[in-house]
């Protein structure tokens, strides 16, 4: 049995959504974030030493990091499913998308995010960081501008992974000047599966409505 550690308000969203898609059977072990600091609990370091969500256990196996877990789900149990072939271009593409969700468009974000809580000494940094956030944010709403989804007409696992990249921007207050943007978010969560992976995680502050 796949169980996911979720964690309230998290990218692990993420992985209870890409189990509806595929309609997988799965648990969930829940755990609360610190009102006061917003961290994960102690608990989850019993689930795998970083004590982050998300992580998935599957026969045996510990897995963490949301792209990475995505990954594995798509191609273990999807059949074929939310992904291209891979030995067509579109996989290609599927990957950069995969990739990029963490590795560079949450970056300038999260960076909003912490400094942000630092008033005036963060000043100095927040030109920088708000050009980088609209590079970024600019750039998926230009892919989105010809199309529905990020390969295309079709929806893949790629929408899952890069999901909380529009979420965040759209708490934060970046969305609204991109409005294909702000049409694939509302697009994503109109998703019955969406819809279902909320009904199932619990209060989730990143959709339009929890």
């Amino acid at each position: 049995m796949i169980v996911v550690h979720h964690l309230n308000d998290s990218r692990s969203q993420r992985i209870l959504w890409v189990l509806e898609e595929l309609g997988l059977p799965y648990e969930i072990v829940r755990y609360q974030r610190d009102a006061l600091t917003r961290l994960a609990p102690p608990e989850l370091k019993a689930v795998h030493p970083l004590g982050k969500s998300p992580v998935l256990t599957d026969s045996g196996r510990t897995l963490i990091e949301s792209g990475a877990i995505v990954d594995y789900v798509v191609r273990r149990h999807g059949a074929g499913r939310l992904r291209p072939g891979t030995d067509t271009p579109a996989f290609d593409e599927y990957q950069q998308w995969m990739h990029y969700a963490e590795g560079s468009a949450m970056l300038p974000l999260l960076l909003h995010l912490y400094v942000s809580r630092l008033g005036e000494a963060a000043a100095p940094l927040a030109p920088r960081i708000d050009s980088e956030i609209a590079n970024h944010l600019g750039y998926v709403d230009s892919v989105l501008a010809a199309r529905p989804y990020l390969l295309g007409d079709e929806f893949s696992a790629a929408d899952v992974q890069m999901s909380f990249v529009g979420e965040a921007a759209g708490a934060y207050g970046k969305r609204a000047a991109y409005p294909h943007l702000e049409a694939w978010v509302q697009r994503f969560q109109a998703r019955p599966a969406y819809r279902a992976a909320l009904a199932r995680g619990g209060p989730y502050r990143f959709a339009a409505t929890s």
